[in-house]
């Protein structure tokens, strides 16, 4: 997968340049909009803590990203027994417990080489999804994990999710961006499935490790 072929939506100014304010804005309203809906659900986290403590032993601190009403964070810590903050960009993020408003493309100092996992289903949010995983596998310390949970629902692209890539897709990205920091470790295939909508989704997760 080339990075040109990446299915990103553009967010452009009348002058054709890339409109951070406007990603901001249409993220931030979708945030509001849904602020009462939840796409993770309990059991998806208790299977990935699960699975987390068999590869990490005592985790000390962890980082969920686009975690809207900090729900994710809140169960890592119960099943996991440490630190696991979340991060959002809207501003909402001030009501939750345990949530930073942050741009999940940023690398912010005080996380880096600290997290011993990240984990995020939002990672379609991204506008460029090189420079967010770049982040985020450099907020783990080496050994640690970053999580990328996969469903149908993260295949098409739209404002609000602007970024799709299938399964496959998605490894071959982190597989080319790996270059000697990080590999993929691993698809977790037997999470309970999401109930959306009164439906059932498969949902699996994609494990990259730092070197």
């Amino acid at each position: 997968m080339k990075e040109n072929s990446l299915r990103v939506f553009q967010y452009l100014n009348e002058q054709g340049d890339f409109d951070y304010e406007k990603y901001q804005k249409i993220q931030t309203e979708g945030n509001k909009r849904k602020i009462n809906s939840q796409w993770a659900q309990e059991t998806t986290i208790e299977y990935l803590s699960g699975n987390i403590k068999k590869l990490i032993a005592a985790p000390r601190f962890g980082i969920c990203h686009g975690t809207r009403r900090g729900l994710e964070q809140a169960w890592f810590a119960e099943y996991l027994g440490c630190e696991v903050i979340g991060t959002e960009i809207s501003d909402t993020a001030n009501q939750f417990p345990n949530t930073v408003q942050w741009d999940f493309h940023e690398k912010n100092p005080d996380w880096l080489g600290r997290a011993d996992f990240v984990y995020s289903n939002s990672w379609d949010h991204s506008y460029d999804p090189p420079k967010m995983i770049q982040a985020w596998t450099e907020t783990v310390r080496p050994g640690g994990l970053v999580i990328f949970e996969h469903s149908r629902y993260h295949i098409e692209i739209n404002q609000l999710d602007p970024f799709g890539a299938t399964l496959e897709e998605l490894v071959v990205l982190l597989v080319r961006l790996g270059g000697g920091k990080f590999f993929v470790r691993d698809i977790w295939t037997e999470a309970p499935p999401q109930v959306v909508s009164k439906s059932t989704v498969d949902v699996n997760h994609i494990v990259v490790q730092r070197l």
